[in-house]
């Protein structure tokens, strides 16, 4: 191949002993027998024994005694079988070792941070090393599996025709959700430019440009809190067309999801994927991204407790409850009531089943003999019971029913559960300024022959966006778009935006809308979640080559950091220090 080797280290077989290679890499381990040093020599492809024998090559051998971990080595010698009792099967090159006539060491190691085969090694200290902790079998593993699958929804989306586009980094801040990165503009001091949260308005121009079909894996930015699933850069599945209904969209991105499982040799989820609406999901399983490995269904007893003697019940808007498999003790109880509290509850009722069928509980003396076999738990479980607004029911049973499923172990970690949720709310109460947002974003579609609830009831109206979620976790979302100026113009009127506010934000795309839009959808699929998830990994941090702690900060540059003053001022930028109360 070159003059630094002939074949990869995870390349030679029995089938080519006797042959003269080149091999390079990174001394993995080394041991010295006595004379004989056993050198691990590892590349992307895997590791090759090399065997120094000093009475075969005595400079190669002066060479090894040099060698340590991650010194990278160029081995020039012949292939061989190993003998019988040192074949191992572990190693894809176990078979054979390489018996070196040439050692050259190409590059030397400082002493590590780390050794590459540590467990528990600090997260930042592996950031700060990120290019030795790179290359762990993990890493590698996880970035070679992020590569095949991203080439596999490529080829995919070009298959069905789409277009990889690019679109701007440097555009104008639109209300998606979240806070926008600023950039300034040295050139008009005062303005800024905003890094995209997404490509959304710029697809949907594609669109009315006559483009129909676009794609791009697009880079991301958000200022955000970071979390296990969320940095300030991130890539996602960007796709758009024109023309297409609902199913369409959701058929697409089930090709996209479904290739990559294919590229890595998985089994691919049957498709097409279920559909539930919001409404179903929430009254279900009290989450927009329910995760269906495992049973726990929210079951509802408002209706029949209407006229309940127990006052509480009785009393609040909704009243659901969870069927526990499992009879509780009382300082279980009191341990899952201190939990929902945190999340709100007032109370957690409870009514145990023993194995003998009778009901335990200190308000079953207020409860009829209708309320307790509607109930209808079996013996050996425990019905758990929220009673309150059902937003906030929702809610607590929603995190009830996760944090029982782990308590219990009742997921089944060998299946793969994909769903769409569809039919969201087009709007929803912002608890701050009383009035109305966006559940999605302002260019979602309406539901059809919901158009009038746009003024007469915004909570009514539904939209037409739809989530993709696997195993709980929400890998994107999408939604067909108001292709219609006049339309747009009534959205954002919900939304508190005057005509001039909105003609100052969005003005080129109200243009666009008047020079003949088609009907258009899309969809966003976050590809660093999703790849987490195909890698069985808990954190994006471990699927991303460069990422940011928790903190926001980069242990391995040093950014964020400060500028010269000279800088600020070509800027026309002031920084303000900020007091240790204001910060707090």
């Amino acid at each position: 191949m070159s003059q630094w080797r002939d074949l990869m280290c995870g390349a030679p077989r029995a089938t080519d002993v006797g042959k003269v290679v080149t091999l390079s890499g990174w001394a993995a381990r080394r041991r010295d027998h006595g004379g004989l040093v056993f050198v691990d020599l590892r590349d992307r492809s895997g590791v090759m024994q090399l065997v120094v024998n000093p009475e075969r090559a005595p400079v190669a051998a002066e060479s090894a005694k040099e060698v340590r971990n991650e010194f990278v080595l160029r081995a020039r010698g012949e292939v061989v079988a190993r003998s019988p009792e040192t074949v191992n099967a572990k190693m894809d090159t176990g078979e054979v070792e390489l018996q070196v006539d040439e050692l050259e060491i190409v590059s030397r190691s400082t002493p590590l941070p780390f050794q590459l085969d540590d467990e528990g090694v600090d997260e930042t200290l592996r950031l700060r090393y990120r290019w030795l902790d790179l290359r762990t079998e993990r890493m590698q593993r996880n970035l070679e599996l992020s590569a095949t699958a991203v080439a596999a929804i490529r080829r995919r989306m070009e298959e069905l025709g789409f277009m990889d586009m690019w679109t701007p980094s440097l555009t104008r801040a639109t209300p998606e959700g979240a806070r926008d990165f600023l950039v300034p503009v040295r050139l008009q001091p005062g303005t800024f430019f905003a890094l995209p949260q997404s490509p959304q308005l710029f697809k949907q121009l594609f669109m009315i440009s006559g483009f129909e079909r676009y794609y791009q894996i697009a880079t991301c930015f958000r200022d955000e809190d970071l979390r296990a699933d969320r940095q300030f850069e991130f890539r996602q599945l960007d796709v758009e067309l024109a023309y297409a209904e609902r199913e369409e969209v959701l058929h697409v991105l089930e090709e996209a999801v479904r290739s990559a499982f294919d590229a890595l040799g998985r089994v691919s989820p049957p498709a097409p994927f279920p559909r539930i609406s919001w409404h179903e999901a929430m009254s279900r399983f009290g989450s927009d991204k329910p995760d269906l490995r495992f049973g726990l269904e929210i079951r509802d007893a408002t209706e029949v407790t209407r006229g309940s003697e127990f006052g509480v019940f009785a009393r609040a808007g909704a009243v659901r409850y969870l069927v526990a498999p499992r009879a509780f003790s009382r300082a279980e109880l009191d341990r899952l009531e201190s939990v929902a509290k945190e999340w709100g509850a007032k109370g957690l009722a409870y009514l145990i089943y023993g194995e003998d069928g009778e009901v335990r509980s200190p308000i079953a003396k207020f409860l009829s003999e209708t309320e307790l076999a509607a109930f209808g738990a079996e013996p050996g479980s425990t019905a758990l019971f929220v009673a309150d607004e059902p937003r906030a029911v929702a809610r607590i049973l929603g995190l009830l029913r996760l944090h029982l499923a782990r308590e219990l172990e009742l997921v089944d970690e060998t299946r793969d559960e994909f769903l769409w949720v569809v039919d969201f709310p087009l709007f929803e109460l912002d608890e701050e300024t009383g009035g109305w947002t966006f559940s999605h974003h302002p260019f979602t579609g309406i539901a059809p022959g919901h158009e009038e609830l746009v003024e007469s009831d915004p909570e009514a109206a539904l939209s037409q966006a739809y989530d993709l979620v696997w195993n709980g976790w929400e890998l994107g979302s999408g939604s067909i778009r108001i292709h219609q100026q006049d339309v747009q113009r009534r959205v954002f009127r919900a939304l508190g935006l005057s005509d001039e506010e909105a003609r100052d934000k969005f003005g080129f795309l109200l243009e666009a809308l008047q020079m003949g839009a088609p009907p258009h959808g899309g969809f966003a699929l976050g590809l660093d979640r999703f790849i987490a998830l195909l890698a069985g990994e808990p954190n994006i941090r471990e699927v991303i080559a460069f990422p940011k702690v928790s903190s926001g900060a980069d242990p391995l540059t040093g950014a964020p950091s400060g500028v010269p003053e000279e800088q600020l001022q070509e800027l026309g930028i002031r920084v303000i220090e900020q007091s240790t109360e204001s910060q707090s």
